[in-house]
């Protein structure tokens, strides 16, 4: 049934699996793009799902890109619908030309599908009933089945398919045989009754190279390990909890003494997240290095506690993993919703330093570094993730790591220097830097020590409320502000490929997304300079990128600005020169998106040729 010339492409497409959650459909969905890496293609999956445990639907959206574009497209080349309740939304997703694959066990009437698509009906649930007696097992194996017929469909290689299957079950001969029964029975429905393959066609490539597959939680996860972290205290939310998760299974691994057994660490799961931050500021004034992982309500929680570890100068690091708010918010949808919150975080003048990782791989890296700048600077540094980037897997370059790299652990004074009669206070800035010198506690019997307040006090750490020790506290703490600005990572530039006066500032996970816009936007005679920050305080490299050019667009997920609100507080910048471009809606942004509000905003402002309402890059939904 297709009235319409169907969709024809190969390595480039999008296929989205509707599902019920609970089903154990994401061990499926999560083979199946694997088995297209390993063919060799690039592929972006996000796993979308409800706040609830199971019951609700689920859904899976994979891109394959040939030409390694790993942000979301927009737009359903091929729809798996296996959720009844989201049929009809499912059916009208799909683009004009598309592919529908469902179970075709229960006749559905004619008005229920499209005169633009084509129709694939597999009666999977029947084939699992004949071939398969246990009941569960019958739910389980009917996945692999789709994804059996999708690799004959899509020309995947079924020898690789099989392997992986044998690979995720080893050990367990008997789920293996099962599975692989269930995945030729797919295979082999589909090449007798379906033309093989369709428009849609994977082919052998060679585009995925070294690059792993991972989250950006478990990558933070390892990135504590490496970073020095031996205290996690914690208070499971979503969609954090998984960095917690990853840190305990790779210190099972790296940090527990292989002779005795003994754990060399430390996770507390506290009562709630204020006793959590309140559990690693405590190992941190005590010389370990500590963190929690939590969200956006989380953050709201520690907020007193953060002032305290800022005020009193504590190191400490806090992975925000964000999503959807305000108040409970949307637990499982993504945004850069805490910008603001994490930077101003506590009551009075408090400036936070922040980290912006872009992927997996600089989750595990700024992940490591944050402990380094949080002892250098003697301060909480945040790791700000979102869910797109904690949550979902996605190919990456290899970690690394100098085997020579020693810890920074900043100014600390050490017995000898104590015994050499150093001079000591607390709050003494001796090099101009705003940072002053600790001390570890148990470092001296007798010298050294001082009272920790969240009180003013002088550069001793003896109280005053006289308002020339507050105001040295203050404006020393604004210059170790502004020695964080040489520490942090420096933001990256990319030229267009001709000079511009038109620039775009992205950060995290929207700079995949970011840079396939500026190639839609480059292909229609659009060129744009692009700035990806890494790190709050901003870099004189940011403030000079915003000088050189005459319009700027900020890029961002969250509905209020918030990085664009940072840049003109922080760089007091003409708020008209900042454009905003914002999407909130809980998903991922996507290029198109992107490329269509700066092309429309460019013929707003008379900068660009395109005739207004004819922008081409508007011609599929975002």
């Amino acid at each position: 049934m297709n009235t319409r010339q169907a969709i024809r492409s190969t390595n480039d497409f999008v296929i989205k699996f509707a599902n019920i959650n609970g089903s154990g459909s994401a061990s499926a969905n999560e083979l199946f793009a694997r088995a297209i890496m390993r063919m060799g293609v690039t592929v972006s999956p996000r796993n979308i799902f409800p706040s609830n445990i199971q019951g609700m639907p689920t859904w899976y959206e994979m891109r394959v890109s040939g030409e390694g574009w790993l942000a979301r497209r927009g737009g359903c080349d091929m729809m798996v619908a296996m959720n009844p309740q989201t049929w009809d939304r499912d059916v009208a997703e799909l683009a004009p030309g598309g592919y529908l694959v469902y179970d075709s066990t229960k006749m559905l009437p004619r008005s229920k599908f499209r005169d633009d698509i084509t129709v694939i009906g597999i009666p999977l649930t029947e084939m699992c009933n004949r071939d398969y007696t246990d009941v569960r097992q019958r739910q389980l194996v009917r996945n692999i089945m789709y994804v059996g017929a999708l690799v004959a469909l899509l020309d995947i290689d079924l020898a690789d398919t099989e392997r992986l299957v044998a690979e995720q079950y080893r050990g367990k001969d008997k789920l293996i045989d099962a599975n692989v029964r269930a995945l030729r029975l797919g295979h082999d429905y589909a090449r007798k009754h379906f033309s093989c393959p369709l428009g849609l066609r994977v082919e052998r490539a060679d585009a995925v190279g070294d690059r792993i597959f991972i989250d950006g939680n478990s990558a933070c996860g390892l990135g504590a390990v490496y970073g020095g972290a031996t205290v996690a205290g914690w208070y499971p939310i979503t969609p954090s909890t998984s960095v917690v998760e990853a840190f305990g299974s790779y210190c099972r691994k790296f940090r527990t003494d292989p002779d005795s057994g003994q754990a060399r660490y430390a996770i507390a799961q506290a009562e709630d997240e204020l006793a959590a931050i309140g559990m690693v500021i405590g190992a941190g004034w005590n010389g370990a290095r500590a963190f929690t992982a939590t969200s956006g309500p989380g953050i709201s929680l520690m907020q007193e506690f953060l002032g305290l570890a800022y005020f009193a100068e504590i190191p400490a690091v806090i992975y925000d993993v964000q999503r959807g708010g305000p108040s409970t918010g949307m637990p499982t949808r993504t945004q850069q919703s805490d910008l603001l919150a994490c930077a101003y975080a506590s009551h009075g003048d408090t400036r936070h330093v922040l980290l912006f990782p872009e992927d997996p791989y600089e989750c595990f890296t700024l992940g490591a570094q944050a402990f380094d700048l949080a002892e250098r600077l003697q301060t909480p540094v945040f790791v700000m993730l979102d869910l797109d980037i904690g949550m979902n897997e996605r190919l990456c370059r290899p970690f690394d790591w100098d085997d020579s790299r020693r810890y920074d652990r900043g100014k600390v004074l050490t017995h000898a220097d104590l015994e050499a009669g150093k001079e000591f206070g607390r709050y003494l800035d001796v090099d101009g830097d705003g940072i002053p010198y600790r001390t570890i506690p148990g470092t001296h019997p007798t010298k050294g020590a001082y009272f920790t307040r969240g009180t003013t006090r002088n550069p001793y750490a003896k109280y005053s409320e006289a308002g020339t020790d507050y105001v040295y506290n203050m404006e020393r703490l604004r210059r170790k502000f502004d020695t964080a600005k040489t520490l942090v990572p420096a933001p990256v530039l990319t030229k267009a490929s001709a000079p511009t006066r038109i620039g775009a500032i992205c950060y995290g996970s929207t700079n995949p997304a970011m840079a396939e816009a500026i190639a839609l936007l480059e292909d229609d005679g659009i060129h744009v300079d692009t700035l990806r920050v890494r790190a709050f305080p901003f870099s004189d490299e940011v403030m000079d990128f915003i000088a050189a050019h005459d319009h700027v667009f900020v890029v961002e997920q969250n509905e209020s600005a918030q990085l664009r609100t940072m840049l003109i507080n922080e760089g007091e910048i003409t708020p008209k020169k900042l454009v905003r471009v914002l999407h909130y809606d809980g998903t991922p942004i996507t290029a198109r998106f992107i490329a269509g509000r700066i092309a429309d905003e460019l013929v707003a402002l008379k900068v660009s040729t395109l005739e207004p309402h004819a922008n081409p890059l508007r011609k599929v939904a975002p």
